[in-house]
């Protein structure tokens, strides 16, 4: 079945879709492939002199600007992969119409560009670390596990929310809302401490956005940052946002499977 999967003719037919993804992203901009590393730094700037500099959101967080950098960086990577994804099998309908081939395939290329950008952001993380003396911890090496953890649940979202459009296009529309709510309800501005109620921030860390975040952030440049494990005190409620990456990817799949037979037809 892998090796079905993985063969030689889908892996070249990836890397094309996957360098096309790319030139169609940037061919009418000046700055091109630059702008998916400065997209985030200027999002960064902005949030910072208002959250930081005017309201003291970060006071008392160690290593505030890369923590709050890298919650961009790791937010910014799942709207780009469910965004894109979303629209990919229907901007791919000439394609499909023609041509015979693996459906899942178009939402994956549309995932590995979106995963470039985040391997590109992470050397501007890597090198805003160097610069503000910031030293990962000896648990860093848990790092590409939580970063698969967060490709894997946006992989399950994306498989879903791109065989929805197929037939409700309005779910672009909907998944938008839950974008900007989602925003504010994960801690990517502001550390999860500073949330008072402990039951809110259990309900919050059940999010395996909010968990996979604060865990990376725990490994990669605070200790102070809180984690599962700290506020559930060892109980396996713990592992839900796991669960939910397992959830999320099986649903996704499952309902993209069923739904790629009528791809056809519907776009």
């Amino acid at each position: 079945m892998l090796k079905r999967l993985f063969s030689k003719q889908n892996r070249v037919l990836l890397a094309e879709l996957v360098r096309t993804d790319f030139k169609l992203r940037y061919q009418d901009s000046v700055l091109g492939y630059a702008w998916s590393l400065l997209r985030p730094l200027l999002i960064f700037v902005i949030l910072y002199v208002v959250f930081v500099k005017f309201l003291k959101v970060g006071s008392g967080t160690p290593h505030y600007a890369q923590y709050l950098l890298f919650g961009i960086v790791i937010w910014n990577f799942f709207v780009e992969m469910t965004m894109q994804s979303l629209s990919s099998i229907v901007g791919r309908g000439d394609l499909i119409r023609k041509i015979k081939i693996p459906r899942w395939i178009i939402v994956v290329s549309s995932s590995v560009s979106a995963l470039i950008n985040l391997l590109l952001n992470l050397v501007i993380i890597a090198i805003f670390m160097i610069v503000g003396h910031v030293t990962p911890t000896n648990l860093v090496f848990l790092l590409p596990l939580l970063l698969l953890e967060v490709y894997l649940f946006a992989l399950g979202v994306s498989f879903f929310l791109s065989a929805a459009f197929v037939k409700f296009r309005d779910i672009s529309y909907i998944w938008e809302v839950c974008i900007q709510a989602g925003f504010y309800l994960t801690p990517i501005l502001y550390p999860l401490s500073r949330i008072p109620n402990l039951l809110l921030q259990k309900i919050m860390l059940m999010n395996p956005l909010a968990q996979a975040l604060q865990e990376a952030r725990y490994v990669l440049i605070t200790k102070q940052s809180t984690v599962p494990g700290s506020v559930f005190h060892g109980s396996w409620y713990q592992y839900i946002p796991i669960i939910l990456v397992g959830v999320a990817l099986f649903v996704g799949a499952y309902y993209f499977r069923k739904q790629s037979k009528y791809f056809g037809e519907n776009i």
